[in-house]
């Protein structure tokens, strides 16, 4: 029997942490010099504090204390969570090198691994359950490492990574509850209400940016929780349904990857070429472009959560639109059609529309 009360107080306490919290953050990331300046590549126009991540790693953690969840992994979960907030919170303040960020993210991931905390199978249709044997270790690291850093890049307009990724969160929290995995919903509404408390000062115009402090640290803990329940599901194309659930920031650095490859740039290097900033040129607001990807991020929720439990015939139509929808997210980022993008040529005759009737 789940108790959802003890969930709506932990969700409370998570929240109110999150939100009391941010304000000690925001004046000590000033004090030690943790700020984001403006430059070419980036929107905002004032130096904005950063580290607010830390808020959201505190929020999380105030709510599980009243949960006080048990798991055999959690001591090693906790510990690979530190590593990434410290990595993080050290790039905030000094701009470490790519390959330290990486380092740390190996090293969260080792603990994980260590504890046995590894995907194991797939299920795949036809084959059935798939034992990956000596590649589970690196499909694990690959996956924590990847997932990190997606959502490290969609992390570029005020509150854009908070409400993706607490939208992911909360599909990945009904599939939770749906098939009894507590651990899996304990940290999911610690976490969710931990995003919503920081959103109210990261929102635009965003008072206090989460950093790397925090958008590794959210990647982390979806690639975590999605090991401990998304993989586990015996369903056909279980391994398709994490993917679903995080399409936006995932086909959003694999589209990076292939533009940067194409253009034989660093694919290290950021750039301002990512969907987001594709929105903003088409002629949308900053805004309004925040809400669109969050529209995408709740379609992509909602069918990984009609897949998760769907048969054959209903996981093929989803597979299909979630085809289509990705399809127009690539139109979007502006790597097929040849550079023509129709969507966009769409959305700026709307905008343009929209201007001529005001």
């Amino acid at each position: 029997m789940i108790n959802y009360v003890d969930f709506m107080i932990a969700f409370v306490i998570a929240a109110a942490t999150s939100f009391l919290l941010t304000y000690p953050v925001k004046k000590f990331a000033v004090f030690v010099g943790a700020v984001d300046f403006p430059n070419y590549r980036k929107i905002h126009t004032k130096v904005t504090p950063r580290l607010g991540g830390l808020a959201i790693f505190l929020g999380m953690g105030a709510g599980l204390l009243y949960l006080q969840p048990t798991h055999p992994h959690l001591a090693e979960i906790a510990a690979g969570a530190v590593v990434i907030i410290v990595t993080g919170a050290l790039d905030d303040r000094f701009g470490i090198q790519p390959v330290v960020k990486l380092t740390g993210q190996l090293i969260a991931a080792s603990f994980l691994v260590s504890s046995g905390l590894i995907i194991e199978k797939l299920t795949l249709p036809l084959f059935g359950t798939v034992e990956l044997g000596f590649a589970s270790v690196l499909i694990t690291v690959l996956w924590v490492v990847g997932i990190t850093n997606a959502i490290n890049l969609i992390d570029g307009l005020d509150g854009l990574a908070t409400g993706v990724t607490t939208i992911a969160l909360i599909s990945i929290s009904v599939m939770a509850f749906i098939d009894m995995q507590m651990m899996v919903a304990y940290l999911c509404v610690a976490l969710i209400g931990s995003n919503l408390g920081f959103l109210y000062h990261n929102f635009y115009p965003a008072k206090i940016y989460m950093g790397d402090t925090g958008s590794n640290f959210l990647g982390y803990m979806i690639a975590v929780v999605s090991m401990l329940g998304l993989f586990k599901n015996v369903a056909l194309f279980s391994f398709v349904i994490p993917i679903i659930v995080l399409a936006v920031p995932i086909f959003d650095t694999l589209f990076a990857i292939a533009r940067r490859a194409y253009n034989k740039e660093n694919i290290m290097m950021p750039d301002n070429k990512h969907i987001h900033y594709q929105l903003l040129q088409a002629g949308y607001s900053h805004r309004k472009t925040v809400l669109i990807i969050y529209g995408f991020s709740a379609l992509f929720g909602t069918l990984a959560v009609l897949f998760s439990n769907a048969s054959i015939t209903v996981s093929f139509i989803i597979t299909v639109i979630v085809l289509i929808l990705l399809h127009l997210f690539a139109e979007m980022a502006g790597i097929v059609m040849g550079g023509k993008r129709p969507v966009l040529r769409m959305l700026r005759l709307l905008v343009t529309r929209k201007k001529r009737n005001r």
